[in-house]
């Protein structure tokens, strides 16, 4: 699935994941593969990536989680997604 995070300065990230966890106002919630058409507010948190790489490009705007090199997180104060059809924008501060 395509998958592109935007702040309001730059592209954050933009290219294929296996999925995405999101911080929401009623929890954490998995977006996978073939999921449903969402749009949800976002809490501050970490948007985390499951990938077995990205692009070394956005790389820099990640952090690794300790002990899994698949996921990939980026820390935000506050957003919105949306994500229909397998991809999805996450606009976001």
């Amino acid at each position: 699935m395509n998958i592109k995070i935007l702040t309001p300065e730059y592209v954050v990230f933009e290219g294929e994941v296996d999925s995405v966890l999101l911080p929401g106002k009623n929890g954490e919630f998995h977006i996978m593969k073939n999921h449903a058409g969402i749009v949800s507010s976002l809490i501050g948190g970490n948007v985390k990536l499951y990938a077995n790489s990205i692009d070394e490009a956005f790389a820099k705007n990640f952090t690794k989680e300790a002990g899994k090199d698949s996921v990939f997180a980026y820390a935000i104060k506050s957003g919105v997604v949306e994500f229909n059809h397998d991809k999805g924008i996450i606009l976001c501060e």
